[in-house]
């Protein structure tokens, strides 16, 4: 067994010293943990939006760059996963419950109280479909790109340890060997414990929505606690049979139910509303990207409040999770071009989201404008199946959409334990099953607890805090990428070849 490391036994302090905080005093913590993020995305939001877009701009640069032909791994290394496998693990891992929980709850709000537009109107239509696009499109995926990139270089191109601080030493050096990289890799365990925490509570929570107005099943902590028992049982048989089998399997059947559910529902819902607000949503996206992206509203107390609530949370949450999301997309990653690489992660990734809250987002605004049901008055989490209710198939789409969010969430678990144990063992490419199945366990018990005790928004809160200071930690990897890549393209004499690199010795 490989040996833990320190990270492992501080990160496991820390979550717990949050978690009797949470249990003991709920609403003392949820406040101290809701004033700090609202410090955070009041005080830093223009840094958010600035640093961000600057993420999206490098992310772009690289893919014209000559070093996009620069593999991830040694020159004649072929990926270990095909394109659709690879593509269905890094969707499933990065927002695909997200999806689901979102996918017609956002663009609703968003029509409700928009952030320019008057509510319940065509203008609010379009905005609503615009910013969700743009929350969940290139941005968000950007920021997930340049921290798996970072990471797969280093680790594959130049053997470093797969850790967070390894990709820091041109910045920074052999102080991330020491206590500082300690640190460094303490607040990316943490990130991603409290992350998977916190969606497992948020699915268990949709996941009994759903049973609740399909079957009658009771809404309670009783249901969610064995619905968590059902999905935590699942995900370590999951983990215990390995990256190549449990995840690669389970990813792959994540989006075929992900697809069955999206032909489903196009059918089934205003097909051609969707394909029209599809098109003309892609092309307000394209036109007002710019603007949308540095839009802070500093003059008008409303129009910031909205921005803060959604645009910054959403920049912070993504920030957030990328530790997470970014270890397992390298991991996955190994054997491809950095260009193939950022265009697999950057543009696949939001084109599906942007045709999956088209279909979700549309129908759900055109039954709320039909008048028979008001979809407001529904839980977040109930809003996708009081939808269901409302259209032909109603019984088998709310079927369909409860098994896709049990393997998004068992997928995501999964992924979580294999993302933890690599970071607690020196960043083995193999953490022994006991460490994946101890990191499991405890996340499990981490969203039961907060569920109980009502702490799971202020653990979510606590995360959005946390993205601050691992933002630096983006900034320096973004600085450290490109001065290696940089030295390497000037020791290969490499300008603008389109071919995979035939590099010397690294």
């Amino acid at each position: 067994m490989k040996k833990i490391s320190n990270v492992f036994w501080i990160t496991v302090a820390i979550v717990l010293a949050a978690v009797i905080f949470g249990v003991s005093a709920p609403e003392s913590f949820e406040q101290a943990a809701g004033n700090l993020q609202a410090f955070f995305t009041t005080a830093f939001g223009w840094y958010y939006l600035i640093l961000v877009t600057i993420i999206v701009i490098f992310c772009v640069f690289l893919i014209f760059s000559p070093v996009g032909a620069i593999k991830l791994g040694k020159p004649d290394e072929k990926p270990e996963f095909s394109k659709g496998s690879w593509f269905a693990m890094l969707f499933s891992a990065g927002m695909g419950i997200g999806l689901v929980f979102w996918g017609a709850a956002e663009p609703l709000s968003h029509y409700i109280n928009p952030p320019l537009a008057e509510g319940a109107t065509a203008a609010a239509h379009k905005e609503a479909m615009r910013y969700t696009f743009f929350h969940w499109g290139i941005h968000a995926w950007a920021i997930y790109a340049i921290v798996a990139l970072a990471l797969a270089y280093f680790q594959f191109r130049k053997d470093e340890p797969g850790l967070i601080s390894a990709t820091l030493k041109p910045v920074l050096g052999k102080r991330m060997e020491g206590s500082l990289g300690t640190v460094v890799d303490v607040l990316a365990v943490f990130a991603t414990v409290i992350g998977v925490a916190t969606t497992l509570g948020f699915g268990a929570a949709q996941i009994n929505g759903g049973l609740s107005l399909l079957l009658g099943v009771p809404n309670n902590f009783t249901v969610q606690f064995l619905i968590i028992l059902a999905v935590t049982v699942l995900f370590m048989i999951s983990a215990w049979s390995g990256l190549g089998k449990g995840i690669k399997y389970l990813s792959n059947t994540n989006m075929v139910l992900a697809i069955l559910l999206f032909i489903l529902m196009f059918i089934a819902g205003p097909t051609i509303l969707i394909l029209n607000m599809f098109t003309d949503t892609i092309g307000g996206y394209i036109q007002n990207i710019i603007s949308m992206s540095f839009r802070i509203a500093p003059l008008n107390e409303e129009h910031r409040s909205w921005i803060n609530g959604w645009t910054i949370f959403y920049w912070a949450w993504w920030i957030s999770w990328s530790p997470f999301v970014g270890i397992f997309i390298a991991r996955v990653s190994r054997g491809r071009t950095i260009r193939e690489f950022i265009i697999g992660v950057l543009l696949l990734p939001a084109l599906v989201s942007f045709l999956w809250f088209a279909v979700f987002g549309s129908s759900a605004i055109e039954i709320q404008n039909a008048g028979n049901v008001d979809l407001t008055s529904f839980a977040t989490e109930e809003v996708l199946f009081a939808i269901f209710n409302e259209m032909q198939w109603s019984t088998l789409l709310s079927i369909v959409a409860i098994t896709l969010i049990c393997t998004f969430f068992i997928t995501s678990a999964d992924s979580a334990t294999f993302v933890l144990g690599m970071q607690t063992t020196y960043g083995s490419l193999t953490p022994p099953n006991s460490v994946k199945l101890t990191w499991g366990v405890a996340q499990s018990a981490v969203a039961l607890i907060l569920l109980y005790s009502g702490g799971l928004q202020a653990l979510q809160n606590s995360l959005i805090a946390a993205a601050f200071p691992f933002s630096i930690i983006i900034v320096l990897m973004m600085v450290s990428l490109y001065r290696s890549l940089s030295k390497e393209k000037k020791e290969l004499g490499l300008y603008f070849k389109q071919k995979p690199i035939k590099s010397k010795k690294l």
